[in-house]
Order: structure tokens, then C-alpha cells, then sequence
């Protein structure tokens, strides 16, 4: 049975991944809304016409929110309004997770975001697909999925939304909201992204002081994924004693003391959302 699907945002980065995904499946039938010009010629340039949300509203069974975390509230009403029984699809959970999502009972609402393509694959890959893509939608990935609001039914149909829109899809993991805001931002964005500037704030201040670029980027690249395989119990053996003291003796100058308290704190976790949702 072919689901009208409601594709708000389908202009923007994430819509038109979606766009592209879902452009071939019977199984949907694809009504675009971009209110941006850039965007709906995006969308012309792939075969496809963008059209007024509530055209694309009339009838829906489904709808993705493809557009910023600031304007999802807002969206989310305009959908509301429109009286269907309909199933929402959010890509991030911070509008879920910070309450901004309009009190409307006759929406089910849930967030689906993928894992991206794993740097340790639990299982054999091809490689010729992983080269390049870093999001996902060649090279296979998993996806976080939560039900924010909703019957039992709601979630296998969000479940199997986010298979084909992030496709292909190795597993499908079953969360709530906040356990996904636990993951996003506070894991990837606030800890490891601020880590990882920090680690190509190194690379520079390396080459400033002399070392042939290619030779520090090659050197930090190869460092970084045996040294994570290490650290993460995916390679059997230590880090050598040198590095268990650097590590010792650096934590302390690199961290905060409780920073993982900080990081971690439910209410950190909650204004972090807040912020997201509302770009306050």
C-alpha cells in the first residue's frame, strides 16, 4: 500500500538526502514542501515539485520535519492545525526533549537519527561504498529511534520509516527521548566534537611549529583510529606504557575536574536541548 508522506524542509541538507532515498520507492508518494527559493530549485533539479503544506498535508499519512530544531515547533503547529491523524517523524530529539512540540493529541510524534557509518563495523563492509560517505545512504549505518508520543503501532511504523529514510539500515535501536538527548548533543556534540576541535587545534599548533602537514595529518589520522580501537576494547592489547603516563599526567591540564558530571547532567542536557530548539 503506497503512504503519502509529507516532506517538510524536503529543500534543505537532511530533506534532500530524504528526497533522493525515498525517490524510487513505491511505497511512497512524496509530496515536497520548501518555502526557500534555493531550495525548491534543489528540488526541481531532482524531478521533483515542491508544493504548499497544506496541499501536502491533505491526506498525508506521514510527515518528516527536515527543517531546522528552531523552527520545529512552529512547524509542528502548522501540522497540528490540520486536524489530521497523522504520524511526525523528527530527525533530532532536542524540540522533543525540550518541550517545544505543541500539546495535539492526535499526533503521534517520533525521532528517528542514524548512527552514520561506524568507524568498527561489527560486520564485513564494502569498503568501495564506506569511501567518501561519512553520513550515511551508501555505506549501511544503525539509527536511534524513540517514540515521544504514541501507541505501540506508532513506533514500528516510525521504525520502519527510518529504515527506508536512512537506508540501508543495520539495526534499528529502540530509545527514549532522552536517553537520544543523552547521545545528541550531550555524547557527540558537547563532548566529542568539543574534543575533536580540540584535537585539530593541535594539528595546527603542530604544523606551526614545523611539521610537515601531510606528515602530522597522516600521523593524527592513523593515531586516532588505532588508539580509539585501543581505548574502546576493539583491539586486543594496551596502550603502551608511554601513553598510559601521557594520558595520567595530561588529564588533569586537558579536563575540568567532573567534567563528565557536567557534560552529563540532566539539566546541562535539558538547556542545551532548550537552546537548540529555541536558538536562544
Amino acid at each position: 500500500m503506497t503512504r503519502v508522506l509529507s516532506l517538510i524542509g524536503a529543500g534543505g541538507k537532511m530533506g534532500l538526502r530524504i528526497t533522493e532515498a525515498l525517490a524510487d520507492d513505491p511505497a511512497y508518494d512524496v509530496r515536497h514542501v520548501e518555502p526557500a527559493p534555493k531550495g525548491r530549485e534543489n528540488l526541481r533539479d531532482r524531478g521533483a515539485d515542491p508544493v504548499p503544506i497544506d496541499e501536502a498535508l491533505e491526506g498525508a499519512d506521514l510527515v518528516v520535519l527536515a527543517v531546522p530544531d528552531d523552527v520545529i515547533g512552529p512547524v509542528c503547529e502548522e501540522v497540528a492545525a490540520a486536524g489530521e491523524d497523522l504520524l511526525v517523524l523528527l530527525l533530532d530529539p532536542a524540540a522533543a526533549h525540550a518541550g517545544a512540540l505543541p500539546d495535539a493529541p492526535h499526533l503521534s510524534v517520533a525521532v528517528a537519527h542514524p548512527c552514520h557509518p561506524s568507524l568498527f563495523p561489527s560486520e564485513p563492509v564494502d569498503w568501495d561504498a564506506r569511501s567518501g560517505d561519512y553520513f550515511g545512504g551508501e555505506a549501511s549505518q544503525s539509527v536511534v529511534c524513540a517514540l515521544h508520543d504514541g501507541n505501540e503501532g506508532d513506533y514500528e511504523r516510525a521504525a520502519a520509516l527510518a529504515r527506508d529514510v536512512y537506508a540501508p539500515v543495520d539495526t534499528v535501536y529502540r530509545l527514549t527521548t532522552a536517553q537520544m538527548a543523552v547521545l545528541e548533543p550531550a555524547l557527540v556534540e558537547t563532548l566529542t566534537a568539543t574534543l575533536l576541535t580540540a584535537m585539530r587545534r593541535g594539528l595546527e599548533r603542530a604544523v606551526e611549529m614545523g611539521v610537515p602537514e601531510d606528515a602530522a595529518r597522516e600521523f593524527l589520522y592513523g593515531h586516532l583510529r588505532t588508539e580509539a580501537a585501543i581505548v574502546f576494547d576493539e583491539a586486543p592489547f594496551p596502550l603502551s606504557d608511554a601513553a598510559q603516563a601521557a594520558v595520567a599526567d595530561a588529564t588533569d591540564e586537558v579536563l575540568v575536574e567532573d567534567w563528565v558530571d557536567r557534560v552529563f547532567d540532566p539539566a546541562a542536557i535539558e538547556a542545551q536541548t532548550e537552546r537548540i530548539a529555541t536558538d536562544d
